[in-house]
């Protein structure tokens, strides 16, 4: 599995799999990365999330509900549309009618590991062979992770999401969900495969890549998070560009526009964005806007 999507995969597929459910009380402190962008009268800070979490980390507190409370505007990659909008963008987007099946676009030395993760989970192949390679990834990628309690509903962007309804606040998307599904669905049939193949080889390991990079979260290291999900990244230059780096340039172009309007705004994208080469802060030094990491 492409561990810097690793979490973003789990996020969506479970969406679409899982009913909400409240989160639970907090018992072990986290202290995420949080930057902030700022000039005279315009205030934006940047905060990496995990998408998917399991209850029990209190990272909602400290400097993170300072910044947030102080905004006027959350912006999340994308605000999740209603459920009956999702699964038009998913028939449309994630499926083949026709065509070669899945099954058939496997490499034959990964049919197996796939067929026994499936059926691991009371699922079979042929569930599975109108899927897109891509969303096959997605959903394949949930099922150990699911296991062992990561839900979205546990995760940032829900509870900031909560937290900023209750206080009236903005709520905006840098992407919508159709555009998210789109930069999946036009990588090329080779990226969609090694897409594929990676989330199969790493299956075995889920569920230790998942609780390695949360701890590196939770106890704020960036660099080594961006590291651990970035790793495959150097093999797959399509799927890097794609979905990592063209993005990151496109949200420090957001951010570079928004900065000339006055107001605090608080960002929440994935962890893997915000640090590493190529990360959001590297693309805004081009607009020569320096973000400062805040200690806690």
């Amino acid at each position: 599995m492409f561990r810097s999507f690793s979490a973003s995969f789990a996020a969506l597929g479970l969406a679409f799999a899982l009913p909400a459910c409240a989160q639970p009380a907090a018992t072990k402190d986290a202290d995420p990365a949080l930057w902030v962008v700022k000039d005279k009268d315009t205030t934006i800070y940047l905060f990496g999330t995990i998408h998917v979490l399991k209850p029990g980390l209190s990272w909602f507190d400290e400097a993170v509900k300072k910044a947030f409370d102080r905004s006027g505007t959350l912006v999340l990659e994308m605000v999740e549309p209603d459920r009956a909008t999702q699964q038009k963008v998913v028939l449309s987007k994630a499926f083949a009618p026709d065509g070669p099946t899945l099954s058939e676009q496997i490499p034959p030395d990964k049919r197996a590991a796939m067929a026994k993760a499936l059926t691991d989970n009371g699922l079979s192949l042929s569930q599975y062979d109108r899927m897109r390679p891509w969303f096959a990834a997605i959903t394949l990628s949930i099922l150990p992770l699911e296991k062992i309690g990561y839900d979205p509903a546990n995760g940032p962007e829900g509870i900031l999401t909560r937290a900023a309804q209750a206080q009236k606040k903005q709520v905006i998307g840098l992407e919508t969900f159709e555009g998210q599904m789109s930069i999946f669905d036009k990588l090329s049939q080779k990226g969609q495969i090694e897409l594929l193949t990676s989330t199969i080889d790493e299956l075995p390991k889920a569920r230790e890549n998942m609780d390695k990079m949360v701890d590196e979260w939770a106890r704020g290291r960036p660099e080594e998070l961006a590291k651990d999900m970035n790793a495959s990244l150097k093999d797959t230059p399509e799927v890097a560009q794609t979905l990592l780096l063209d993005r990151n340039r496109q949200w420090a172009g957001w951010i570079a526009e928004r900065m000339k309007t006055p107001g605090t705004v608080f960002i929440a994208v994935g962890a893997g964005h915000l640090a590493g080469q190529g990360s959001v802060q590297e693309q805004l030094l081009r607009y020569k806007l320096k973000a400062v990491r805040i200690k806690y």
